[in-house]
């Protein structure tokens, strides 16, 4: 699983980019860190999935938690392991996460890696789209694929799941058959019906209320818990260009 290959050309320089935006900026560290730390605390396990070069793992890992990160694309893989590879706390399987354990197949997007998906139907919503017109899927590799009920199995329950697959978020959720206390997924304007669906997916599992911090801005918007059909209207009502954001779920207790 964790072989060398050859890397699509332009890889490296995409790399580089994505180091710089989401390691080299420290100003951006002390908003994320009091995201998660509503979600994470000393001790606790949290799962990274989609962890592209690991700016999350960092952040858990500043919040004291133990990090189980996945990561599919080589070349992010060996970021994340020069970055976090003698944390005894930071376990990388450098694998998919989805409905069913195997394979999948992975399109990546060289020149931007962290749009690189598993969903078909997540490239066929970027063609034409507005904001999307210069991306481009130029190639596919077939990785393993693990479900968040396999990796809850062998690493323990985690106090908070980040999922962040491009259009793969519900094949996540799907491979989830028991409620935890926290997650959060990524949506995007391009695919909204997805969002809808995980909200759904989740309310299946359990009694979940939820909130939402548009892009990379790391501020919830209403800061406190509304209902599934109020989050529906509310992605519904965003504009195109909000492009995406994260959903974040609490089961109510």
């Amino acid at each position: 699983m964790n072989a060398r290959v050859a890397l699509p050309k332009g890889t490296a320089k995409s790399l580089h980019r994505s180091l710089r935006v989401y390691h080299g900026d420290k100003s951006r560290q002390p908003a994320m860190d009091a995201m998660y730390a509503r979600f994470v605390k000393p001790g606790q396990l949290a799962f990274d999935i989609g962890s592209h070069v690991g700016d999350r793992i960092s952040s858990f890992r500043r919040l004291g938690a133990k990090v189980v990160a996945l990561e599919p694309q080589p070349g992010c893989a060996r970021a994340i392991r020069l970055i976090h590879g003698r944390d005894v706390n930071v376990t990388l399987v450098q694998a998919a996460c989805g409905k069913v354990a195997g394979e999948v197949v992975l399109k990546v997007n060289s020149a931007n890696p962290t749009v690189s998906t598993a969903s078909d139907d997540f490239v066929k919503a970027a063609a034409g789209a507005g904001g999307w017109e210069t991306q481009v899927w130029d190639h596919a590799i077939t990785v393993p694929c693990v479900t968040l009920d396999g990796l809850i199995a062998v690493h323990g329950v985690p106090a908070f799941i980040k999922v962040d697959v491009e259009g793969f978020e519900l094949a996540v959720l799907e491979g989830l058959s028991t409620p935890v206390a926290a997650l959060s997924f990524e949506f995007t304007t391009i695919q909204r019906d997805v969002a809808y669906a995980c909200i759904e997916c989740l309310q299946d599992l359990g009694d979940y209320r939820f909130d939402l911090a548009l892009g990379e801005s790391q501020e919830m918007e209403f800061d406190k818990a509304i209902s599934a059909d109020e989050m529906i209207l509310h992605i519904q009502s965003l504009p195109h260009d909000a492009n995406s954001g994260d959903v974040y779920a609490v089961l109510q207790t």
